[in-house]
């Protein structure tokens, strides 16, 4: 199971990775309007946030710059159940459990659904091995069916000349 939760781990750090390094790429070319985290702090989070390179710390009523080189924020600089960022009711430790329950849950389904179309390719397997070997008996059945019509008639073809066998294994040409 651990496993399940390191695979959602990589791929919540895939995504917040991708986000940060578009953050990064939006501060390297500011817009001259944009005021700088650290004047918007002592204000309000809804303030804060306005800038998407912000990280608003609940106790300490700090807007900070957003330490892109880590994907979460260390806790030196803000707890993550203090840190905000993007939305003032989300703390990064609620939405790291969150998208890791989720991630695992959509891995456990793939999986699911990988198993189920196993077993069903399975069980068709079966049914269509089960109706080829019900053709070939069938087929050896009516090629029987048809060797004995054709040695009956040509047993009676040799009663009809006369050159019929008593034995079997006799040549034709002893009579």
């Amino acid at each position: 199971m651990s496993g399940v939760h390191t695979a959602s781990a990589f791929v919540f750090a895939l995504i917040f990775y991708g986000v940060f390094i578009t953050t990064e790429a939006q501060t390297s070319t500011p817009s001259p309007g944009t005021i700088p985290c650290a004047l918007r702090s002592n204000t309000s989070c809804k303030e804060c946030l306005e800038n998407v390179t912000c990280l608003w710390c609940t106790p300490t009523k700090q807007c900070l710059d957003y330490p892109v080189r880590n994907i979460l924020p260390p806790s030196t600089v803000c707890p993550l159940n203090d840190a905000r960022w993007g939305l003032c009711w989300v703390n990064f430790q609620i939405l790291i459990i969150t998208m890791s329950v989720v991630g695992g849950v959509f891995i456990i389904g793939i999986l699911v659904c990988c198993f189920c179309c196993c077993k069903c390719e399975r069980i068709g397997n079966k049914k269509e091995d089960a109706k080829m070997e019900r053709q070939t008996r069938a087929r050896k059945n009516r090629q029987k069916a048809k060797t004995t019509e054709m040695q009956m008639r040509h047993d009676e073809i040799r009663q009809k000349y006369g050159i019929a066998k008593e034995n079997p294994y006799a040549r034709m040409d002893d009579h």
